[in-house]
């Protein structure tokens, strides 16, 4: 003999309801915490902001030796926070003071600076040597063919701009870029894949201060 199913329709409503309020918490959670985002990104005053402004100036156009993080593409701008965090990027200035700032930063508070500094307007440091650009415009327009390097616009694009989490590089210092790309050869780029190491052992000192002086004259 075989009895008819009974639907306990209140202990059915029951976990529908458990179902929906957890959901429920769930989406409200997540808006909570993106408005806080874009509305701390929106504040230029916050401690946050200005504990990065010590060292990046306060319109984050960068001091010597701290990069401009004015128009960074945020992607970028929050990987490296996170891998700050991890210790995976490691030259010496990261050590030195990046380790420490990024150590107790919440997820969303480096999404936060991120979407703030990407969105704040680049302007090029114009400190090169003008007398350099024109061949370092070659490498980057053109690459290396006979050491093998692909043109540089490839990835960051013809105005250095980047995208993604390929870094802007158009408009930053002279003086920064030459050591960043020094670093790159030098073996200081963390953990992830990436082509620049390669690249980067292929210049000469010339070739690096070529393209960082036309580096620093895009906007």
């Amino acid at each position: 003999m075989t009895f008819p199913l009974v639907r306990d329709a209140q202990g059915s409503d029951r976990n529908e309801l458990h179902t929906m309020s957890a959901l429920t918490i769930k989406v409200v959670v997540l808006a909570v915490a993106f408005l806080a985002a874009f509305a701390f990104a929106a504040h230029a005053e916050s401690a946050l902001v200005r504990n990065c402004t010590w060292c990046h100036a306060g319109s984050a156009q960068g001091y010597t030796p701290a990069p401009r993080l004015a128009g960074q593409r945020r992607i970028y701008i929050e990987q490296q926070l996170a891998s700050f965090a991890s210790r995976t990027r490691d030259a010496p200035f990261s050590k030195q003071y990046m380790w420490g700032a990024a150590a107790n930063l919440r997820p969303w508070e480096a999404h936060a600076l991120s979407v703030y500094f990407s969105n704040l307007p680049p302007r090029a440091a114009d400190d090169g040597d003008r007398e350099l650009v024109a061949l370092g415009e070659t490498i980057y327009q053109r690459g290396m063919p006979d050491a093998n390097i692909a043109a540089c616009v490839a990835c960051h694009g013809p105005r250095g701009e980047g995208a993604g989490a390929i870094p802007r590089i158009g408009g930053l210092a002279y003086t920064y870029l030459k050591r960043r790309l020094a670093q790159w050869a030098e073996g200081y780029h963390g953990t992830l894949v990436h082509p620049m190491p390669h690249i980067a052992e292929q210049l000469s000192r010339n070739q690096i201060e070529e393209l960082a002086s036309y580096l620093s004259f895009l906007n």
